[in-house]
Protein backbone atom coordinates (compact mmCIF):
# COMPACT_ATOMS: atom_id res chain seq x y z
CA UNK A 1 0.00 0.00 0.00
CA UNK A 2 1.05 3.72 -0.87
CA UNK A 3 1.52 6.63 1.82
CA UNK A 4 -1.19 8.01 3.28
CA UNK A 5 0.07 10.82 1.74
CA UNK A 6 -1.35 10.30 -1.41
CA UNK A 7 -4.71 9.94 0.81
CA UNK A 8 -5.15 13.36 2.13
CA UNK A 9 -4.26 15.90 -0.42
CA UNK A 10 -4.72 19.69 0.50
CA UNK A 11 -6.23 21.39 -2.90
CA UNK A 12 -8.95 23.12 -4.26
CA UNK A 13 -12.05 21.91 -5.00
CA UNK A 14 -14.71 21.15 -6.28
CA UNK A 15 -13.42 17.65 -7.45
CA UNK A 16 -10.15 15.29 -6.97
CA UNK A 17 -10.79 13.66 -9.98
CA UNK A 18 -12.33 16.15 -12.18
CA UNK A 19 -10.06 19.31 -11.21
CA UNK A 20 -6.80 17.92 -9.00
CA UNK A 21 -5.96 15.27 -11.26
CA UNK A 22 -5.80 16.83 -14.24
CA UNK A 23 -4.19 19.71 -12.72
CA UNK A 24 -1.53 17.04 -12.15
CA UNK A 25 -1.80 15.65 -15.12
CA UNK A 26 -1.17 19.02 -17.12
CA UNK A 27 1.67 20.01 -15.59
CA UNK A 28 3.43 16.86 -15.40
CA UNK A 29 2.53 16.90 -19.19
CA UNK A 30 4.18 20.31 -19.70
CA UNK A 31 7.33 18.86 -17.71
CA UNK A 32 7.73 16.88 -20.29
CA UNK A 33 6.73 18.65 -23.49
CA UNK A 34 8.09 22.27 -22.44
CA UNK A 35 8.94 23.28 -26.20
CA UNK A 36 5.38 22.66 -27.40
CA UNK A 37 3.88 25.81 -29.56
CA UNK A 38 0.25 24.63 -28.39
CA UNK A 39 -1.87 22.08 -26.54
CA UNK A 40 -4.31 19.53 -26.85
CA UNK A 41 -6.09 17.98 -24.08
CA UNK A 42 -9.18 15.75 -24.73
CA UNK A 43 -11.58 14.60 -22.06
CA UNK A 44 -13.46 11.71 -22.04
CA UNK A 45 -15.99 8.83 -19.70
CA UNK A 46 -16.96 11.00 -16.98
CA UNK A 47 -14.48 14.35 -17.72
CA UNK A 48 -16.40 14.96 -20.47
CA UNK A 49 -19.52 14.31 -19.37
CA UNK A 50 -19.70 16.42 -16.06
CA UNK A 51 -15.99 18.54 -16.84
CA UNK A 52 -17.61 21.53 -17.13
CA UNK A 53 -19.67 21.74 -13.74
CA UNK A 54 -16.19 20.45 -12.08
CA UNK A 55 -14.36 23.35 -14.17
CA UNK A 56 -11.59 20.65 -15.35
CA UNK A 57 -10.84 23.06 -18.36
CA UNK A 58 -10.29 25.52 -16.41
CA UNK A 59 -7.63 23.69 -14.01
CA UNK A 60 -6.43 22.71 -16.99
CA UNK A 61 -5.94 26.33 -18.47
CA UNK A 62 -4.61 27.19 -15.65
CA UNK A 63 -1.29 25.31 -16.43
CA UNK A 64 -1.13 25.35 -19.85
CA UNK A 65 -2.24 28.95 -20.85
CA UNK A 66 -5.99 29.56 -22.02
CA UNK A 67 -4.33 31.20 -25.32
CA UNK A 68 -2.49 28.27 -26.13
CA UNK A 69 -4.46 25.18 -25.64
CA UNK A 70 -7.85 23.51 -26.85
CA UNK A 71 -9.80 21.85 -24.50
CA UNK A 72 -11.89 18.93 -26.39
CA UNK A 73 -15.02 17.44 -24.78
CA UNK A 74 -15.53 14.25 -26.26
CA UNK A 75 -18.69 12.41 -24.93
CA UNK A 76 -18.65 9.65 -27.76
CA UNK A 77 -15.56 7.78 -26.86
CA UNK A 78 -16.39 4.37 -25.68
CA UNK A 79 -14.18 1.63 -24.18
CA UNK A 80 -12.08 3.37 -22.28
CA UNK A 81 -9.09 1.94 -19.22
CA UNK A 82 -11.09 4.30 -16.85
CA UNK A 83 -13.79 6.45 -16.84
CA UNK A 84 -11.55 9.69 -16.17
CA UNK A 85 -9.63 9.44 -19.31
CA UNK A 86 -7.55 12.41 -20.51
CA UNK A 87 -4.91 12.86 -23.35
CA UNK A 88 -2.52 15.74 -24.22
CA UNK A 89 -0.98 16.43 -27.35
CA UNK A 90 2.00 18.50 -27.53
CA UNK A 91 2.21 20.78 -30.91
CA UNK A 92 4.69 22.36 -32.68
CA UNK A 93 3.78 26.10 -34.11
CA UNK A 94 2.41 23.77 -37.88
CA UNK A 95 0.14 21.75 -35.66
CA UNK A 96 2.49 18.76 -35.91
CA UNK A 97 2.21 16.08 -32.75
CA UNK A 98 5.30 16.32 -30.71
CA UNK A 99 4.22 14.49 -27.85
CA UNK A 100 1.16 12.10 -26.58
CA UNK A 101 0.69 11.29 -23.19
CA UNK A 102 -3.09 9.56 -21.76
CA UNK A 103 -3.56 10.06 -18.03
CA UNK A 104 -5.79 8.40 -15.77
CA UNK A 105 -7.43 10.43 -13.13
CA UNK A 106 -8.32 7.58 -10.61
CA UNK A 107 -9.62 9.19 -7.68
CA UNK A 108 -8.41 10.91 -4.46
CA UNK A 109 -6.12 13.79 -7.09
CA UNK A 110 -4.33 10.52 -7.62
CA UNK A 111 -2.83 10.14 -11.26
CA UNK A 112 -1.37 7.83 -13.46
CA UNK A 113 -0.35 6.93 -17.07
CA UNK A 114 -1.80 4.76 -19.62
CA UNK A 115 1.42 1.87 -19.71
CA UNK A 116 2.75 3.37 -16.51
CA UNK A 117 3.15 0.37 -14.17
CA UNK A 118 0.77 0.27 -10.83
CA UNK A 119 3.72 -0.65 -8.54
CA UNK A 120 6.10 2.37 -10.14
CA UNK A 121 5.28 4.46 -7.61
CA UNK A 122 6.60 3.41 -4.19
CA UNK A 123 5.08 0.91 -1.59
CA UNK A 124 5.15 1.91 2.06
CA UNK A 125 2.56 -0.84 4.07
CA UNK A 126 3.85 -4.09 3.72
CA UNK A 127 0.01 -4.73 3.73
CA UNK A 128 -2.67 -6.00 1.27
CA UNK A 129 -5.95 -5.77 2.93
CA UNK A 130 -7.65 -4.92 7.04
CA UNK A 131 -7.07 -7.86 7.91
CA UNK A 132 -2.87 -7.84 7.43
CA UNK A 133 -3.07 -4.63 9.43
CA UNK A 134 -5.45 -5.90 11.87
CA UNK A 135 -3.10 -9.68 12.20
CA UNK A 136 -0.03 -7.15 12.64
CA UNK A 137 -1.50 -4.71 15.26
CA UNK A 138 -2.47 -6.86 17.54
CA UNK A 139 0.97 -9.23 17.12
CA UNK A 140 2.40 -5.64 17.92
CA UNK A 141 -0.41 -4.19 20.84
CA UNK A 142 -0.35 -1.54 18.67
CA UNK A 143 -3.31 0.94 17.27
CA UNK A 144 -3.76 1.68 13.15
CA UNK A 145 -2.31 5.03 14.63
CA UNK A 146 0.83 3.45 16.15
CA UNK A 147 1.29 1.22 12.29
CA UNK A 148 1.06 4.30 10.41
CA UNK A 149 3.99 6.19 12.25
CA UNK A 150 5.82 3.19 12.10
CA UNK A 151 5.82 2.95 8.41
CA UNK A 152 5.79 6.02 6.70
CA UNK A 153 8.82 8.75 7.51
CA UNK A 154 9.98 10.94 10.20
CA UNK A 155 8.34 14.05 8.80
CA UNK A 156 4.42 12.38 9.15
CA UNK A 157 3.53 13.74 11.84
CA UNK A 158 4.25 17.58 10.68
CA UNK A 159 2.35 16.44 7.39
CA UNK A 160 -0.92 15.26 9.30
CA UNK A 161 -0.55 18.32 11.13
CA UNK A 162 -0.52 20.83 7.90
CA UNK A 163 -3.26 18.49 7.38
CA UNK A 164 -5.50 19.13 10.22
CA UNK A 165 -4.67 22.83 10.02
CA UNK A 166 -5.87 22.83 6.97
CA UNK A 167 -9.40 20.95 7.62
CA UNK A 168 -10.34 23.01 10.51
CA UNK A 169 -9.33 26.35 8.90
CA UNK A 170 -11.57 25.25 6.25
CA UNK A 171 -14.57 24.63 8.60
CA UNK A 172 -13.92 27.92 10.47
CA UNK A 173 -14.09 29.48 6.77
CA UNK A 174 -17.01 28.10 5.57
CA UNK A 175 -18.93 28.66 8.59
CA UNK A 176 -17.93 32.26 8.08
CA UNK A 177 -19.44 32.87 4.67
CA UNK A 178 -22.87 33.17 2.94
CA UNK A 179 -24.61 34.11 -0.49
CA UNK A 180 -24.88 31.37 -3.63
CA UNK A 181 -22.30 29.21 -4.08
CA UNK A 182 -21.04 29.37 -8.14
CA UNK A 183 -22.42 27.39 -10.87
CA UNK A 184 -25.82 28.65 -11.91
CA UNK A 185 -28.09 26.34 -9.31
CA UNK A 186 -28.55 29.04 -7.32
CA UNK A 187 -27.78 27.04 -4.25
CA UNK A 188 -27.66 29.16 -0.73
CA UNK A 189 -25.16 28.44 1.97
CA UNK A 190 -26.40 26.83 4.75
CA UNK A 191 -23.25 26.09 7.49
CA UNK A 192 -23.59 29.71 9.08
CA UNK A 193 -27.28 29.23 9.21
CA UNK A 194 -27.07 25.82 10.71
CA UNK A 195 -24.43 27.06 13.27
CA UNK A 196 -26.66 29.38 15.26
CA UNK A 197 -28.96 27.80 18.31
CA UNK A 198 -32.12 27.26 17.65
CA UNK A 199 -34.73 27.86 20.52
CA UNK A 200 -35.67 25.01 22.81
CA UNK A 201 -33.61 22.63 20.99
CA UNK A 202 -32.35 19.75 23.56
CA UNK A 203 -28.46 19.51 23.68
CA UNK A 204 -29.24 16.40 21.15
CA UNK A 205 -30.37 18.40 18.91
CA UNK A 206 -28.20 20.74 19.05
CA UNK A 207 -25.29 18.71 18.95
CA UNK A 208 -26.85 17.13 15.31
CA UNK A 209 -27.11 20.51 14.04
CA UNK A 210 -23.80 21.59 15.19
CA UNK A 211 -21.99 18.56 13.64
CA UNK A 212 -24.11 19.19 10.24
CA UNK A 213 -22.97 23.12 10.23
CA UNK A 214 -19.22 21.49 9.99
CA UNK A 215 -19.78 19.25 7.27
CA UNK A 216 -21.97 21.50 5.08
CA UNK A 217 -18.74 24.27 6.01
CA UNK A 218 -16.16 21.92 4.42
CA UNK A 219 -18.75 21.00 1.66
CA UNK A 220 -19.45 24.20 0.30
CA UNK A 221 -16.05 25.61 0.63
CA UNK A 222 -14.98 22.91 -1.49
CA UNK A 223 -18.40 23.45 -4.34
CA UNK A 224 -17.02 27.06 -3.70
CA UNK A 225 -13.11 26.09 -5.52
CA UNK A 226 -12.17 26.68 -1.58
CA UNK A 227 -8.62 24.72 -0.09
CA UNK A 228 -9.44 21.27 1.19
CA UNK A 229 -8.09 18.04 1.83
CA UNK A 230 -9.03 15.11 0.34
CA UNK A 231 -10.66 12.67 3.16
CA UNK A 232 -10.59 10.89 0.44
CA UNK A 233 -11.88 12.78 -2.25
CA UNK A 234 -12.66 16.37 -2.45
CA UNK A 235 -16.80 15.63 -2.52
CA UNK A 236 -16.54 13.75 0.26
CA UNK A 237 -14.02 15.82 2.28
CA UNK A 238 -17.01 16.90 5.05
CA UNK A 239 -17.19 14.08 6.44
CA UNK A 240 -13.95 13.16 8.61
CA UNK A 241 -13.72 17.11 9.55
CA UNK A 242 -16.68 17.77 10.87
CA UNK A 243 -16.59 14.23 13.18
CA UNK A 244 -12.95 15.37 14.00
CA UNK A 245 -13.57 18.92 15.19
CA UNK A 246 -16.63 18.33 16.79
CA UNK A 247 -15.14 15.64 19.20
CA UNK A 248 -12.41 18.22 19.60
CA UNK A 249 -14.64 21.00 20.76
CA UNK A 250 -16.76 18.77 22.48
CA UNK A 251 -13.60 16.98 24.76
CA UNK A 252 -11.20 19.04 24.63
CA UNK A 253 -9.14 16.97 22.72
CA UNK A 254 -5.20 16.97 22.36
CA UNK A 255 -3.50 17.81 19.05
CA UNK A 256 -1.61 13.91 19.01
CA UNK A 257 -5.10 13.00 19.81
CA UNK A 258 -6.86 13.97 16.49
CA UNK A 259 -3.48 13.79 14.58
CA UNK A 260 -3.62 9.45 15.80
CA UNK A 261 -7.28 9.80 14.50
CA UNK A 262 -6.81 11.34 11.06
CA UNK A 263 -3.28 8.31 10.96
CA UNK A 264 -6.36 5.60 11.86
CA UNK A 265 -8.86 6.82 9.47
CA UNK A 266 -6.15 7.01 7.21
CA UNK A 267 -5.15 3.44 6.98
CA UNK A 268 -8.77 2.41 6.83
CA UNK A 269 -9.35 4.56 3.51
CA UNK A 270 -6.19 2.84 2.18
CA UNK A 271 -7.63 -0.32 2.20
CA UNK A 272 -10.74 0.87 0.37
CA UNK A 273 -7.96 2.74 -1.89
CA UNK A 274 -6.07 -0.23 -2.91
CA UNK A 275 -8.64 -3.34 -2.94
CA UNK A 276 -11.43 -1.12 -4.87
CA UNK A 277 -11.74 2.69 -5.60
CA UNK A 278 -12.48 5.90 -4.10
CA UNK A 279 -13.77 7.53 -7.52
CA UNK A 280 -16.97 8.54 -8.14
CA UNK A 281 -16.93 7.52 -11.71
CA UNK A 282 -15.36 4.17 -11.30
CA UNK A 283 -17.60 2.96 -8.40
CA UNK A 284 -20.12 5.69 -7.68
CA UNK A 285 -21.21 7.86 -4.64
CA UNK A 286 -20.58 4.55 -2.52
CA UNK A 287 -16.63 4.85 -3.27
CA UNK A 288 -16.80 8.56 -2.11
CA UNK A 289 -18.93 8.80 0.61
CA UNK A 290 -19.34 5.45 1.41
CA UNK A 291 -15.41 5.18 2.25
CA UNK A 292 -15.02 8.97 4.19
CA UNK A 293 -17.65 7.69 6.48
CA UNK A 294 -15.61 4.74 7.03
CA UNK A 295 -12.93 6.64 7.80
CA UNK A 296 -14.60 9.02 9.89
CA UNK A 297 -15.65 5.83 11.98
CA UNK A 298 -12.31 4.62 12.58
CA UNK A 299 -11.23 8.09 13.87
CA UNK A 300 -14.26 8.37 16.14
CA UNK A 301 -12.92 4.44 17.31
CA UNK A 302 -9.33 5.46 18.22
CA UNK A 303 -10.50 8.35 20.19
CA UNK A 304 -13.20 6.73 22.39
CA UNK A 305 -10.30 4.00 22.65
CA UNK A 306 -12.15 1.52 21.10
CA UNK A 307 -10.38 -1.84 20.53
CA UNK A 308 -9.79 -3.21 16.87
CA UNK A 309 -12.47 -5.57 16.32
CA UNK A 310 -14.84 -2.49 17.23
CA UNK A 311 -12.73 -0.50 14.78
CA UNK A 312 -13.30 -3.01 11.67
CA UNK A 313 -17.45 -3.43 12.71
CA UNK A 314 -17.71 0.01 13.04
CA UNK A 315 -16.39 0.42 9.43
CA UNK A 316 -17.64 -2.11 7.88
CA UNK A 317 -20.66 -1.07 9.21
CA UNK A 318 -20.38 2.28 7.84
CA UNK A 319 -19.39 1.09 4.30
CA UNK A 320 -21.77 -1.39 4.00
CA UNK A 321 -24.88 0.39 4.59
CA UNK A 322 -23.97 2.69 1.33
CA UNK A 323 -23.44 -0.08 -0.85
CA UNK A 324 -25.37 0.94 -4.43
CA UNK A 325 -25.09 4.88 -3.84
CA UNK A 326 -25.31 6.33 -7.07
CA UNK A 327 -22.97 9.84 -8.19
CA UNK A 328 -25.65 11.72 -9.93
CA UNK A 329 -24.61 15.20 -9.08
CA UNK A 330 -26.85 17.87 -11.05
CA UNK A 331 -25.54 20.09 -13.77
CA UNK A 332 -22.43 18.17 -12.89
CA UNK A 333 -21.60 20.54 -9.44
CA UNK A 334 -20.22 19.20 -6.22
CA UNK A 335 -23.04 20.47 -4.99
CA UNK A 336 -26.79 18.38 -5.16
CA UNK A 337 -27.08 16.31 -3.47
CA UNK A 338 -22.87 16.22 -2.29
CA UNK A 339 -23.37 18.89 0.22
CA UNK A 340 -26.01 17.62 2.66
CA UNK A 341 -24.53 13.99 2.12
CA UNK A 342 -21.79 15.12 3.82
CA UNK A 343 -24.04 16.14 6.83
CA UNK A 344 -25.85 13.32 6.57
CA UNK A 345 -22.54 10.35 6.58
CA UNK A 346 -21.08 12.57 9.62
CA UNK A 347 -23.50 11.62 11.47
CA UNK A 348 -23.69 8.37 10.21
CA UNK A 349 -19.77 7.64 10.91
CA UNK A 350 -21.02 8.14 14.71
CA UNK A 351 -23.75 6.07 15.07
CA UNK A 352 -21.61 3.46 13.14
CA UNK A 353 -18.79 3.71 15.65
CA UNK A 354 -21.17 3.71 18.78
CA UNK A 355 -23.45 0.47 17.39
CA UNK A 356 -20.28 -1.19 16.63
CA UNK A 357 -19.12 -0.72 20.29
CA UNK A 358 -22.27 -2.35 21.44
CA UNK A 359 -22.19 -5.36 19.30
CA UNK A 360 -18.76 -5.93 19.47
CA UNK A 361 -17.95 -9.71 19.52
CA UNK A 362 -21.45 -10.40 16.95
CA UNK A 363 -19.67 -9.53 13.82
CA UNK A 364 -20.20 -11.77 10.55
CA UNK A 365 -18.92 -9.51 7.43
CA UNK A 366 -15.43 -8.56 7.78
CA UNK A 367 -14.23 -5.41 6.25
CA UNK A 368 -12.35 -6.31 3.63
CA UNK A 369 -15.36 -8.41 2.39
CA UNK A 370 -17.60 -5.53 2.27
CA UNK A 371 -14.92 -3.24 0.28
CA UNK A 372 -14.61 -5.81 -2.57
CA UNK A 373 -18.31 -5.77 -2.38
CA UNK A 374 -18.54 -1.93 -3.01
CA UNK A 375 -15.84 -2.02 -5.68
CA UNK A 376 -18.05 -5.02 -7.72
CA UNK A 377 -21.40 -3.23 -7.08
CA UNK A 378 -19.75 0.06 -8.06
CA UNK A 379 -18.21 -1.69 -11.31
CA UNK A 380 -21.90 -3.55 -12.13
CA UNK A 381 -23.60 0.55 -11.67
CA UNK A 382 -25.22 1.46 -15.12
CA UNK A 383 -22.62 4.30 -16.01
CA UNK A 384 -25.27 6.81 -15.72
CA UNK A 385 -24.94 6.59 -12.14
CA UNK A 386 -21.22 7.09 -12.09
CA UNK A 387 -20.63 10.63 -12.36
CA UNK A 388 -22.17 11.30 -15.98
CA UNK A 389 -25.14 12.93 -14.48
CA UNK A 390 -27.25 11.27 -17.31
CA UNK A 391 -29.19 9.51 -14.57
CA UNK A 392 -31.15 10.08 -11.22
CA UNK A 393 -31.41 12.95 -9.40
CA UNK A 394 -29.58 15.03 -12.34
CA UNK A 395 -31.63 14.31 -14.90
CA UNK A 396 -35.03 14.35 -13.06
CA UNK A 397 -34.15 17.79 -10.62
CA UNK A 398 -37.00 20.73 -11.70
CA UNK A 399 -39.06 18.15 -13.26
Amino acid sequence: MHSLRELYKIGRGPSSSHTMGPERAAHDFLGRCPQAARFRAVLFGSLAHTGKGHLTDVAILSVLGEERTEVVFDKTAKELPHPNTMSFYGLDERGNVLMERTYLSVGGGVIRAVGEEEGARKEVYPFHNFSEIKAYCEQEGIGLDEAAYRFEDGEFRDFLREVWDTMRSTVEQGLRETGELPGGLHVVRKAKTLSVRQPNESPEEREKREICSYAFATAEENASCGLIVTAPTCGASGVLPAVLYHLQKKYHLSENAVLGALAAAGMVGNVVKHNASVSGAEAGCQAEIGTATCMAAAAVCRLYGYSLEETEYAAEIALEHQLGLTCDPVGGLVQIPCIERNAVAAMRALDAAELAHVLHGTRKISFDTIVKTMYETGKDLSERYRETSEGGLAVHYGC
